[in-house]
């Protein structure tokens, strides 16, 4: 089965894997509820290392970075089910419930949900939509769905409104600290631009400010020292790094580390 597979797209999906896996996932764009069926779940982010197993579920907020690790449980599959509360979606719900946030989120971005009688029912009403993907199930469908989760949610706590309804821009951050704790991630310049709060021209403009050269060539430079560090005092092979530190490939990780450095990673082992 393709991992995740989209059973309603852009909505629900459906994850499914037998082995470990850790994903550099990058940009987490929107909200969203993760339901674990079985196996193990760790979300890492420059703020926060979060856990969860059978039976629970993790809200994680937008706008950031994130690295998953997938481990399913001894001799059974991982199953993972994702919604995706879009805000185009959470709009329509604060209008019909006339929901009004006046006051600014200033809780942990990822939080375990306790469960509730509400909660649990609502979790394994939705497993069957993904056990039985060869079902024609409507957006529509899955859109009550969704908005069904968002309530039972705020109605466990309602203190998760400034949470889910907080449609503004992200505020205008210190460019430094977060570039130094987010910059192995592989995303576009523009990304890095958003998630501190700036538009392009702003943040290459601040860039040059801060550290004296461009986006682009920083990101590389950084990288690559990291790299060599975790090579030569580490011992780490470079296979087991390039994608933790933002490249795209092996080969392009060791032509990038040969031009830098005169040798390829291997010669510094």
């Amino acid at each position: 089965m393709t991992n995740p597979t989209e059973i309603i797209p852009g909505v629900i999906f459906y994850s499914y894997l037998s082995t470990q896996r850790k994903e550099k996932v990058g940009f987490l764009k929107h909200n969203t509820l993760v339901m674990q069926v079985s196996g193990q779940f760790t979300l890492e982010t420059s703020e926060q290392t979060i856990s969860m197993g059978k039976g629970e579920m993790l809200l994680i907020g937008k706008n950031q970075l994130g690295q998953i690790t997938k481990t399913p449980p001894p001799g059974e599959n991982y199953e993972t089910i994702v919604i995706s509360l879009q805000e185009e979606l959470l709009r329509k719900i604060a209008l019909e419930e006339q929901i009004e946030v006046k006051q600014k989120y200033v809780g942990p971005l990822n939080i375990l949900v306790p469960g509730d009688d509400f909660l649990r029912g609502y979790f394994q009403s939705v497993v069957p939509y993904v056990r039985n993907p060869a079902e024609t199930i409507s957006t529509e469908m899955g859109i009550l769905k969704v908005k069904e989760g968002v309530k039972l949610l705020l109605h466990a706590m309602p203190e998760l409104s400034p949470f889910l309804f907080d449609f503004s821009e992200p505020y205008k951050i210190d460019l430094e600290e977060f570039m130094l704790r987010n910059f192995t991630y592989n995303m576009p310049v523009e990304k890095f631009a958003h998630l501190t709060g700036r538009s392009l021209a702003g943040f290459k403009r601040d860039f040059q400010k801060t550290f004296g050269t461009s986006p682009r060539h920083w990101l590389q430079e950084k990288r690559l020292t990291e790299a060599r560090h975790l090579i030569e005092k580490k011992k780490m092979k470079p296979s087991a790094i390039y994608l933790d530190l933002g490249f795209e490939s092996l080969s392009h990780f060791s032509r990038s580390f040969k031009d830098r450095f005169g040798k390829a990673p291997t010669e510094w082992l």
